[in-house]
């Protein structure tokens, strides 16, 4: 576990990532994943130091490509002069807890080049398809000058939602022949994108899977004017992620109308909530006056009922 450092230590570390520094960036995020309570101290820091960088999340099915759509996307942007962060949340080992770094290693041809910057967060068994610590290292990666954020999720389907409440932009990665067309109709898997990806579009089964998504979207509420729209692409060969690229800069416009405004705002509200909750319970866990480690090892020892022993602290505090 890394000390706890004192104050001047972290406006020292903000002041240095400020300024661009490679070494600090990657101290706050480790702080970050690591110390959860020191990395909002960062995140605190930093709530004026925003750049404003475009924020993108690419979620989907394992198997849909998302990695090498990231990859190739990556390659977009640095051809057109943006410079590029990516966060790729991925499974959690089950003996250490950290990131398995499979994405990561699929990215490797751009480890050299000083305008991207790639790390891989675990999900330490977070639902919703990011980790825990993907808020705030998203907020140090924008006071870092990063033009594009790519968050690419871990790839849990149905569940994989949370990525609406920190991207600006989501781009829902499906493949043709793995049953999308069915994933489609499942709740919370339409409301989730603004741009629907189908990737390997060189297979059988797209003009089905194409027609399912139009089908489900003339059938879904829509509350909003944005119409998502539905891109093919076969990233392994780089097709389509021009347009894909071109689609995304369709949605920032739409942002930035009145309606878009009233989304950023209610995004704001949401991460707020995220991040009241985790304010909750660090400072309950503050309150309560026993050990927890000292709980773990009580458990350890007996057979204790962990609802009882919950119902007892209730009753206690």
């Amino acid at each position: 576990m890394l000390p706890i450092k004192p104050e001047q230590d972290i406006d020292l570390l903000v002041a240095e990532l400020l300024k661009g520094r490679r070494g600090a960036l990657a101290k706050a995020l480790r702080l970050i994943d690591d110390e959860p309570v020191l990395g909002r101290q960062i995140a605190f820091k930093l709530h004026d130091g925003g750049q404003g960088a475009k924020i993108l999340g690419i979620t989907g099915n394992p198997g849909a490509g998302k990695s090498t759509v990231v990859d190739t996307l990556i390659a977009h942007c640095r051809s057109i002069g943006k410079t590029v962060a990516v966060l790729a949340i991925d499974p959690s080992s089950p003996f250490s807890g950290g990131a398995i770094l499979g994405d990561r290693i699929r990215m490797n041809r751009h480890t050299l080049d000083d305008g991207v910057y790639i790390r891989s967060l675990a999900t330490r068994g977070n639902l919703g398809g990011l980790s825990r610590s993907t808020f705030d290292s998203v907020r140090v990666l924008d006071a870092a000058g990063y033009d594009v954020i790519l968050v690419e999720t871990v790839g849990i389907g149905q569940d994989e939602v949370d990525i609406v409440r920190l991207a600006d932009t989501t781009v829902l990665v499906m493949v043709p022949g793995m049953g999308d067309d069915i994933q489609a109709i499942k709740a919370g898997i339409l409301e989730i994108a603004d741009i629907f990806l189908i990737n390997k579009a060189d297979r059988d089964g797209v003009p089905d899977l194409e027609r399912s998504l139009h089908t489900m979207l003339s059938l879904a509420p829509n509350p909003s004017s944005w119409e998502p729209q539905i891109l093919k692409s076969v990233a392994t060969q780089g097709e389509g992620i021009a347009e894909l690229w071109a689609s995304i800069g369709e949605h920032s416009d739409y942002l930035k109308s009145e309606e878009g405004a009233d989304i950023r705002r209610q995004r704001a509200f949401e991460i707020f909530e995220r991040l009241l909750d985790a304010l909750l319970i660090e400072k309950g866990r503050e309150r309560l006056s026993f050990d927890l480690d000292e709980m773990r090892q009580k458990f350890l020892r007996e057979d204790l009922n962990p609802y009882a022993e919950i119902y007892n602290l209730a009753q206690t505090y």
